[in-house]
């Protein structure tokens, strides 16, 4: 049990957040890959993506952890499309869904046999919707209940591309089917109703991979060689997202988080912040390796209710949680809707943030693709559930610094899933100490 942080004083200072997850998976993957040695500056060392290190080099990839003074950085010997060696164990993704999932599509077509499994989580987590596409590749994969959850066992095979068109947009299941499209013979077409996050197009770009895009339409030529890379990671938004929320709800605070990823396709989050009113600064703005980054500064501010749907629901999946805190202590109704998908995360987060916003004193209503939050612009102390979800922590941590009375956690050992260091760097902020971590 661990009591969110007492003391209510504003946060000020700036910081670093570690490096973006989504695009070490992706960066790790295609290094992996690659021909020659690419070097990862600023990869994120959280649970979830040294799973993805270690299931490669179980496949004997080299892979060596090195150090540019605070900044964590990983050189990869690529073995190439077809070099990888078959697995003398299963790969444990542990809760990493990306993982899962995004190994999936890759191993569907290496000459071996393969079983992908994880932590309870991921094995209550579906992956039909990888899992059929894949077989429509020609793809032989097993698991239970025909391929709906893991274990998944993968009998890699000769495979063809395919036209595909997502029925729902996921970043997951369209970096899964073009990994699987590297090694497929001619081109797999894919489509997508609205654009989700697109690291893997980005990476693919960025590595020389044999790719083009069209809107939210994209193709992938297979058993194109590529070259390996120097990559610089930005700092990751969703991981941003809890102190610019809470830099937004606590009185007086002023945050700047230097160097952070602003991919159109993940910045939702800092669009209906705006929409709420939020004191929102984005400035330096760059570009490394393919995506845009900046440094983002956030004040206190009154925040009132919004709309969230339509387009900008695959903007801000992962920064769901932390949202419900900040409509929480908004003016009026925030409702969130078209966002059915949050139901088979790491958690059913709908009904999570709503378990834990009613327990703070707040009115919600429930639906099945959403909910909707009544701000009351203040929160009572209450003993609340993670349900082992990283996000599902860090946003009650939040809570906890404006709620009236303690907010006790059951389960904050999650939060290294994704942030390792993210008590530390809280606690920092509140005594006006700047992290070291990656300022450059």
């Amino acid at each position: 049990m661990t009591q969110a942080p007492p003391i209510k004083r504003p946060l000020m200072g700036a910081l670093t957040v570690p490096g973006d997850k989504s695009i070490t998976h992706r960066a790790i993957i295609l290094s992996a890959l690659a021909r020659g040695t690419s070097t990862l500056h600023g990869y994120l060392p959280s649970e979830d993506c040294l799973r993805t290190i270690a299931a490669f080099q179980q496949m004997g990839v080299p892979i060596h952890v090195e150090s540019d003074g605070a900044i964590p950085v990983l050189r990869i010997t690529g073995k190439g499309l077809h070099g990888l060696s078959e697995p003398a164990d299963v790969i444990d993704c542990g809760n990493s869904g990306t993982t899962l999932r995004l190994l999936s599509g890759l191993l569907s077509g290496q000459p071996f046999f393969s079983v992908l499994t994880g932590d309870a989580s991921l094995r209550s987590r579906p992956m039909r919707r990888v899992v059929d596409p894949l077989r429509k590749m020609g793809g032989v994969i097993f698991g239970r209940e025909n391929g709906a959850f893991a274990p998944l066992a993968i009998s890699g095979s000769a495979r063809s591309g395919i036209d595909y068109h997502l029925p729902i947009p996921s970043a997951q299941v369209k970096s899964a089917l073009l990994l699987a499209g590297l090694t497929a013979s001619g081109t797999t077409r894919i489509s997508e109703p609205l654009p989700s996050r697109d690291h893997t197009e980005r990476m693919l770009r960025y590595f020389g991979a044999s790719f083009k895009q069209n809107g939210t339409g994209m193709e992938v030529h297979g058993n194109v060689a590529f070259e390996g890379r120097e990559i610089e990671i930005p700092g990751d938004i969703s991981s941003a997202a809890f102190f610019l929320v809470a830099g937004a709800i606590l009185k007086g605070s002023e945050v700047r988080v230097l160097r952070v990823g602003v991919n159109p396709t993940r910045t939702g989050i800092l669009d209906i912040l705006k929409q709420m009113g939020a004191r929102i600064e984005v400035t330096s703005l760059s570009e490394v390796c393919g995506e845009p980054m900046a440094d983002i500064v956030v004040r206190h501010g009154p925040l009132r209710a919004t709309a969230i749907d339509g387009e900008m629901v695959p903007r801000m999946m992962d920064e769901f949680p932390i949202l419900c805190i900040a409509a929480a202590m908004a003016e009026g109704e925030t409702s969130i809707r078209g966002a059915a998908e949050l139901r088979v995360k790491e958690s059913d987060r709908i009904q999570v943030m709503a378990d834990a916003l009613r327990s703070m004193g707040v009115a919600t209503d429930l639906f099945p693709d959403g909910l909707s939050i009544h701000g009351c612009g203040s929160l009572r102390g209450a003993h609340c559930k993670t349900y082992g979800d990283h996000r599902i922590a860090m946003a009650l941590m939040i809570a906890g610094l404006v709620a009236e009375g303690p907010v006790e956690i059951d389960n904050t050992a999650c939060i290294a899933t994704s942030f390792p260091e993210f008590i530390t760097h809280l606690k920092s902020l509140q005594g006006t100490v700047i992290p070291k971590n990656r300022i450059h």
